[in-house]
């Protein structure tokens, strides 16, 4: 095994809708006409096969669920098309939400009716049920769903727009980066998604600037 391969997916942003709004490489943002639009440098989600290996990785999929899902795609192509067109408008109206929040904006109806309609069709599948001495939410068998994901991450998104840490969401000010993340620092201190990458390349870039 490489230690040196990079793995495609990376999980910095604290919520689970966080860490989905960041499934692309980066994005870039630009002055357009007294507006700032926010282009998407690459999208790590192509295909829903994609879509499936994050869901996987990041946990909310189990790995006979994945194989199973991967397997009605491969018959029902038009199907997971649908739903991989679904999870990138959520991902992107979720983006625009929570950049009107950082931004002190209102967010458009738009975008909050797309959210509002995922949580919907998510809370269809939900059970509640009694367990451990305690209530909870629980999903109904969904191995043969191929939206079953994007259930979990619009009640994120809207749990999170809903909870006391929504003034703590950031925006990394790295380089191609602009990633979402839950700084949960005492004083409110963190800047980037992660220090390791965009810090460090901030770090070099100061030094290099000095030396000339």
């Amino acid at each position: 095994m490489n230690n040196n391969v990079k793995p495609k997916w990376k999980f910095v942003g604290g919520q689970l809708c966080l860490d989905f709004i960041n499934s692309v490489d980066g994005r870039i943002e630009q002055r357009v006409k007294n507006t700032i639009v926010s282009t998407i440098r690459k999208d790590k989600l192509e295909s829903y096969e994609d879509l499936v290996d994050w869901g996987k990785t990041i946990g909310v999929l189990k790995e006979a669920t994945a194989k199973n899902l991967i397997h009605i795609a491969s018959q029902k192509g038009k199907i997971t098309d649908q739903v991989f067109e679904r999870a990138i408008i959520l991902r992107e109206s979720l983006f625009r939400i929570l950049k009107h929040i950082i931004e002190n904006r209102e967010p458009s109806e738009e975008d909050m009716e797309i959210l509002n309609s995922e949580c919907v069709v998510a809370r269809e599948w939900q059970k509640l049920v009694y367990s451990s001495n305690k209530f909870s939410w629980n999903f109904e068998s969904v191995d043969d769903e191929p939206d079953c994901m994007i259930w979990q991450i619009a009640l994120s998104g809207a749990e999170f727009l809903l909870s006391d840490q929504l003034h703590r969401v950031r925006q990394c000010p790295g380089e191609n980066c602009g990633w979402l993340f839950l700084d949960t620092s005492k004083n409110d201190s963190r800047q980037w998604c992660d220090m390791k990458d965009c810090g460090n390349l901030a770090k070099v870039r100061r030094y290099r600037e000095r030396q000339r």
